[in-house]
């Protein structure tokens, strides 16, 4: 089962939930199940998530989040596509949903913004798992690198197989085929007179990249104080190193990492996602202990 829920986000800006499964089965009382976030990254949308949610809905109530300019959710023109805007959109979305105290899984910028979250409203998180997203300043020559690939980028297709067939074989950006990325933009695009196209604005996905790229976000990552887990793909963007680095931060922080897994880990290695994830909710389920011991997927 998949239900939208229709959330005001900040700015009145209408923005789509969508609940993936039905209520867990050993809870007779659906309310009760313990709430759960999905944030997926730019240019991402919350149906990225459905199998993560298929799996956690057996203990967990699982909603994925529409942010603004993605998916099903209101592109604004004028935004705005502020970190502000975007963690309080996540925050009304939990208080709308009742999912407090939640838990939080983001995916890169998405992940970013449940630690921006967790760090202002620690009262609404109860823990939070933070997949491939750097908390160092990635600066100017990446945003200037983005916006080239976004010119490179042969629009519109003429078919969803070129869509698959470019983000997984032909983008300059892929070192070698890679089947699941190519399914994970097939899924953000939308048919039109002219072709196939992202459902999202392109200026819009630098616009938002622009209020996070040049800055470091280590600050607000050390005033996170919930159990956190780190975990990255080993050839993702989030090196070893400064994983862990993040988890010395953290006050509560562990330490994850998926083998085989680029950027798009959940995508990439679903199986090897849920090896490494199970075990921190396990814990939080059993009342987690303050402990530093990596989790091994």
């Amino acid at each position: 089962m998949v239900r939208r829920i229709d959330v005001t986000g900040s700015d009145g800006v209408r923005l789509a939930a969508w609940e993936f499964a039905d209520p867990p089965k050993e809870r007779a009382d659906a309310g009760q199940a313990p709430g759960i976030l999905l944030l997926h990254g730019l240019m991402g949308r919350a149906t990225h998530w459905a199998s993560t949610a298929r799996w956690l809905s057996e203990r967990h109530r699982p909603v994925g989040l529409d942010q603004r300019g993605h998916g099903r959710s209101d592109k604004p023109a004028d935004g705005p596509y502020t970190r502000d805007a975007y963690v309080a959109d996540a925050e009304a979305a939990i208080e709308q949903l009742g999912l407090a105290p939640v838990t939080l899984i983001g995916h890169s910028m998405g992940a970013l913004t449940a630690w921006q979250l967790a760090a202002k409203r620690p009262d609404l998180v109860k823990a939070l798992i933070i997949c491939d997203m750097r908390a160092s300043a990635l600066g100017a020559a990446s945003q200037r690198e983005w916006e080239d690939w976004f010119g490179a980028w042969p629009l519109p297709f003429a078919t969803l197989a070129e869509v698959r067939k470019w983000f997984g074989e032909d983008d300059p950006w892929v070192e070698r085929p890679n089947a699941s990325r190519g399914e994970f933009f097939a899924e953000v695009m939308a048919e039109g007179s002219d072709g196939w196209r992202p459902v999202f604005s392109q200026e819009q996905m630098l616009t938002s990249r622009a209020t996070w790229v040049y800055d470091a976000h280590w600050e607000e990552l050390a005033q996170v104080r919930c159990p956190t887990l780190v975990l990255r793909g080993i050839e993702g963007e989030l090196g070893r190193a400064e994983a862990q680095e993040m988890v010395r931060v953290l006050p509560r922080g562990q330490y994850a990492e998926v083998e085989d897994a680029g950027h798009l880990v959940h995508y990439d290695r679903p199986e090897g996602w849920r090896r490494a994830v199970e075990p921190f909710l396990e814990q939080l389920a059993e009342g987690f202990r303050d402990d530093r011991e990596p989790v091994s997927p």
